[in-house]
């Protein structure tokens, strides 16, 4: 099997290429069916919102002997709150109760009956109050930057490629990052908090970033092509994307590996917390947003573009001028009058050898 390196020399010279471009309608066939998956999930599902969103009581007991999180469940049960309640495990010695809001004197007592249960002191159990107002304030501040985000995003992707169909592009496939998101944590009920919505924005900064990277290389390569008729928009943009291909697979696995540290940590050492939230929406994410800039973007950009009046003319006149010159496009029938045709970038040609060059005659002696 060739390394890595090959292979990314390969696909950028063009001597190995993936069809990413001409399966165009099977990559967004996937991203459409991920879309309604997610959609399907959020409505019957819904997603799982943090104490910080629903609002709620919180106890904290730690340095138990025990971590069993059924102790705490009978303990709920006995102050009769056990509706909607809620036990995971913090750190290695620590225990974290959520339930619907109660009164002070409620709270007072859950926190008595959980340090009677796990064998430790009051002072051992502590407790916090998130009302349902600052819930729904975190909630619209969270949708209120999503807003923001994505508004930013659309100016600033529109000026940079001075061209509406990249920035389309580009916002499309962070449509896709979002509802893979969403989907994921509605359909595992993986608790959504405002660390989550953190992980969240940052993923769509890094999808955004990956894409630009494509479509820069998009923009360098289709430069001008309207003036020559050997290859169609989408043959190029099916380079671009090969070219880009092994670094966004090299970045997409350097950012990973530190993530998926970071996730091993939050939840098998800390237990549930803050780096648990962040991090497993950045390790969904980065997956989604490494497959949406190669395979979801540049398909929908080339589609955008082959139904305009000026794709579907050029496109034409490719094919014509193969028709006339006996050439092959890289997926269609086998033709005997000519050569198949390889899109690829020129290469400066190599030296044969002292060996090849012209022999000098020998001058007779006279």
């Amino acid at each position: 099997m060739a390394s890595l390196a090959t292979l990314g020399r390969e696909l950028h010279s063009g001597e190995r290429s993936f069809n990413v471009i001409g399966r165009r309608k099977l990559f967004l066939s996937i991203s459409l069916a991920c879309i309604l998956l997610a959609s399907l999930a959020l409505g019957v599902l819904r997603l799982n919102p943090s104490i910080e969103f629903r609002g709620g009581s919180e106890f904290t007991i730690s340095q138990v002997q025990t971590t069993d999180q059924q102790v705490a469940y009978d303990a709920l049960k006995k102050a009769k709150v056990e509706d909607g309640a809620r036990v995971s495990n913090v750190g290695l010695d620590g225990i974290r109760v959520q339930t619907q809001s109660l009164s002070s004197t409620e709270t007072s007592k859950v926190a008595e009956d959980l340090a009677k249960a796990y064998g430790v002191g009051t002072d051992k159990v502590t407790s916090t109050f998130v009302g349902p107002s600052w819930g729904a304030g975190v909630t619209k501040k969270a949708a209120t930057s999503l807003v923001i985000f994505l508004v930013f995003v659309s100016l600033l992707m529109t000026v940079y490629f001075r061209n509406w169909r990249m920035a389309a592009s580009a916002l499309f496939a962070l449509l896709n990052d979002m509802f893979v998101l969403i989907g994921f944590f509605a359909i595992t009920q993986a608790e959504v908090s405002p660390a989550t919505v953190i992980g969240f924005l940052t993923i769509l900064a890094y999808s955004l970033y990956d894409t630009v990277v494509v479509f820069d290389k998009v923009r360098e390569l289709t430069k001008g092509y309207e003036g020559q008729y050997r290859y169609t928009y989408g043959e190029l943009v099916n380079l671009s994307v090969n070219q880009t291909f092994v670094r966004s697979i090299n970045t997409s696995v350097v950012a990973l590996l530190p993530v998926a540290s970071i996730l091993i940590i939050g939840s098998v050492l800390l237990g549930a917390g803050t780096l648990r939230d962040i991090s497993l929406a950045l390790f969904v994410g980065m997956i989604a947003g490494a497959f949406s800039s190669l395979f979801i973007a540049s398909p929908f950009l080339s589609w955008l573009h082959d139904r305009t009046e000026a794709g579907k003319t050029h496109n034409e006149a490719v094919a014509a001028r193969r028709a006339t010159d006996g050439e092959l496009h890289e997926t269609g029938v086998k033709d005997n009058h000519g050569p198949r045709v390889k899109v690829a970038p020129l290469q400066a040609g190599g030296h044969l050898g002292q060996s090849a060059q012209p022999k000098r005659k020998k001058r007779s002696k006279r």
